[in-house]
């Protein structure tokens, strides 16, 4: 009797001791918080030009990254506010990436037609996946020039109070690792 005694007290006292912890629930923002520190994943994707281009090719860059492809409204709506960030930071040694499932001639064609200034480059859908960094449509990563990922996002934009805040965070942390 004593032994069964035991052991449900000790059964009572590891579930009150797990329950102290806090559970930490997998959202976007969780995914994306578990994403800061890691190394960009590896990659062989085309340019819109149909060149080849790797993770290996933005060594020693910041890397702004945007996932994105030609029907998501989400992704189109904030494309202006990401070309506003080219528009500041393009010239100061920033590479702006926009990884799509697209096809480099479909993407290309919607390049010029809705002026997006990302640099394009085209995976499938199963190599995005594999990626394992974008949660979701549009996704936002900073990569530092040490390859690590500075910081992730949804939606981009300075004008929606839903992403304001988040997007402003963005900015901060870009321009921080560019003064480093």
């Amino acid at each position: 009797m004593k032994i069964y005694l035991f052991i449900l007290l000790s059964a009572i006292s590891f579930t009150a001791l797990a329950q102290e912890v806090p559970v930490k629930w997998a959202t976007q923002e969780t995914f994306f918080e578990d994403l800061t520190g890691k190394d960009l994943p590896s990659f062989n994707g085309l340019t819109v030009n149909k060149k080849p281009l790797s993770n290996a090719d933005l060594k020693n860059q910041v890397v702004v990254i945007n996932f994105w492809f030609e029907t998501c409204p989400p992704c189109i709506a904030e494309m202006p506010e990401l070309n506003n960030l080219v528009s500041k930071y393009g010239k100061k040694g920033v590479r702006f990436i926009g990884i799509t499932h697209d096809g480099p001639a479909s993407a290309r064609r919607f390049q010029k037609r809705n002026g997006y200034r990302y640099e394009i480059v085209s995976l499938s859908k199963y190599e995005i996946r594999k990626l394992n960094i974008n949660h979701g449509f549009p996704s936002n990563v900073l990569v530092g020039k040490d390859g690590k990922i500075i910081y992730a996002t949804a939606n981009i934009s300075f004008s929606d109070p839903q992403f304001k805040a988040k997007s402003m965070l963005f900015e901060e942390k870009l321009k921080t690792e560019l003064n480093n």
